[in-house]
């Protein structure tokens, strides 16, 4: 399987450029990049058509991933 580009929308590369830190969640889009930014990838399974468990245990592992991620930043 290959990545292919997405479209980037027209504010999507002011986003990424206002953001410290971009996420992405294993889809295989091709998003902008922007050096300087830090840049996570969490594979998250495609919840389209599981049971509604599996859902759930998807929102559960994202849950976890921002809990994680809040413990890294700095405190302001």
């Amino acid at each position: 399987m290959t990545a292919s580009p997405s479209p980037v929308l027209p504010d999507e590369r002011e986003v990424v450029q206002a953001a410290d830190i971009m996420v992405t969640m294993g889809c295989g889009d091709a998003c902008p990049v922007v050096p300087g930014r830090r840049y996570l990838d969490w594979p998250v399974a495609d919840p389209d058509g599981a049971p509604i468990t599996a859902v759930r245990a998807m929102r559960d592992e994202i849950d976890t991933h921002i809990t994680d991620l809040l413990t890294t930043l700095p405190d302001t």
